[in-house]
C-alpha cells in the first residue's frame, strides 16, 4: 500500500528537474498527468524510486525517524521544505549516506568531499537545499558543477503571488545572489513561475497574496505560514554551511 498524498506531493517538486531531464527516469508526462489529475497507483511511487539522488535522502529520513514509508507525507516535507525530523538524524551515519549512498565520495573530488562532510559536525541536515548549495555538483543524470542561476533555481524557493496569468504566476521573492564572496538570499523581486503546461498544473486556483513554493521555475504547491517559516530556516542554515571556506 501506498501512501498518495505523500508520493504525489513529493512528485510535484520532482517534477521539473524531471522534464529538463536533470533527474530521475524519463517519465515527465506521466508526472504532469499524475500530478494534475491526482489519480495516483503504484506507477507513480515506482517511478520516483529511480529518482538516484531523492529516493536515498527519503529513506534515510523515514530510517531515523521510525517511519516505515519513505513517502509518508511528512518525510516528504521534510527533505523538500523542511520539519522536525531533520533534527533526528544521526550525524555519524550521515557521513555514510553521503559518502555512500549518495555516492559523493566518488562524484566530487577529495577536497570537495572533505569540505562536504566536514560540514556534518556544524548541523547540516539531509534537506534539499543542503544538498543543492554545498555539494555544488549536480549529482542526477547532469555531471557538471553548478552556478549561481542553477543553484537558485534548483533549490526549492518560496514567494509570494502577485498576479496571476494564464500559464504563470507573477511573484515577490528572494533570490540568491553572491555579494562580497558570499552567497545570501538578495531584495525581493518580481519574478514569472509557471503553474500550467499545456493546461496541466498542480496549483487549481491561485490567488494573489498566497504562498507558493517553486523549483527550476514551476509551482509546485501553496505554503502556510509556518511550512514558509521552516523553509526559511532550513535554507538559511544552508547558505551559513555554504559560506565556510
Amino acid at each position: 500500500m501506498f501512501n498518495s498524498q505523500g508520493v504525489l506531493r513529493c512528485a510535484r517538486y520532482a517534477f521539473m528537474p524531471n522534464k529538463l531531464e536533470f533527474c530521475g527516469p524519463d517519465k515527465n508526462k506521466d508526472i504532469l498527468h499524475y500530478c494534475h489529475t491526482e489519480e495516483i497507483d503504484d506507477g507513480l511511487n515506482l517511478i520516483l524510486k529511480e529518482f538516484q539522488v531523492l529516493y536515498p535522502y527519503l529513506k534515510f529520513i523515514a530510517h531515523f525517524n521510525q517511519i516505515k514509508d519513505p513517502f509518508d507525507e511528512r518525510v516528504i516535507e521534510a527533505y523538500w521544505i523542511g520539519n522536525q525530523l531533520l533534527e533526528n538524524i544521526d550525524k555519524s551515519r550521515l557521513y555514510n549516506h553521503l559518502a555512500d549512498e549518495q555516492q559523493l565520495k566518488k562524484k566530487l573530488n577529495k577536497k570537495l568531499f572533505k569540505k562536504v562532510v566536514n560540514k556534518i559536525s556544524l548541523n547540516a541536515k539531509p534537506h534539499h537545499n543542503f544538498h543543492v548549495l554545498n555539494v555544488l555538483k549536480r549529482t542526477g543524470n547532469i555531471d557538471m558543477m553548478h552556478t549561481l542561476n542553477s543553484m537558485d533555481l534548483c533549490k526549492i524557493s518560496w514567494g509570494r503571488i502577485k498576479k496571476v496569468n494564464i500559464t504563470n504566476l507573477e511573484v515577490e521573492y528572494n533570490p540568491l545572489v553572491f555579494e562580497n564572496n558570499k552567497l545570501k538570499l538578495g531584495l525581493l523581486i518580481n519574478y514569472k513561475v509557471l503553474y500550467q503546461i499545456n493546461n496541466s498544473g498542480f496549483i487549481k486556483k491561485p490567488q494573489v497574496n498566497q504562498l507558493i513554493s517553486f523549483h527550476w521555475g514551476f509551482a509546485c504547491e501553496i505554503l502556510n505560514n509556518l511550512q514558509v517559516n521552516n523553509l526559511k530556516k532550513y535554507t538559511q542554515e544552508s547558505i551559513q554551511l555554504a559560506n565556510l571556506t
